[in-house]
């Protein structure tokens, strides 16, 4: 099955079996983002390994015009549906990139999309 993998599950500790992953350039973004606020220099090293490690395995896809697009239009139906996009804009830019792929995105966060659920194939790794 091809897939994209969301952030929840780069830094989580089992991969998932049998996919043919990728990953957007958003979680990318969340891995520097945690990198840099990490507290403890032991964590810090821990996540910069991890950081590492996905930057030499994925090519990351980008945010380009046609993502935004899907973007934009599942941040509007948060917004219809009584939602705070702002809250969750990076989840909403790593589901796009899923949508606009056409594959499922694995995560372990489903509570955070359950008010598009049914506009991303969104499921637990």
């Amino acid at each position: 099955m091809r897939a994209l993998l969301d952030t929840s599950v780069l830094i989580g500790e089992d991969a998932p079996g049998d996919v043919e992953a990728a990953i957007s350039v958003a979680s990318v973004t969340e891995l520097h983002f945690g990198v840099l606020v990490a507290q403890d220099a032991e964590e810090r090293a821990r996540r910069i390994d991890r950081l590492a490690a996905v930057e030499a395995t994925f090519d990351p896809l980008p945010i380009d015009v046609e993502v935004a697009r899907a973007w934009g239009r599942l941040a509007a139906a948060v917004v219809r549906r009584g939602g705070n996009p702002r809250r969750r804009q990076i989840d909403l830019a790593i589901a796009a990139t899923a949508t606009v792929e056409r594959v499922p995105l694995l995560t372990h966060d489903l509570a955070d999309l359950e008010i598009i659920n049914d506009l991303v194939d969104a499921r637990q790794p």
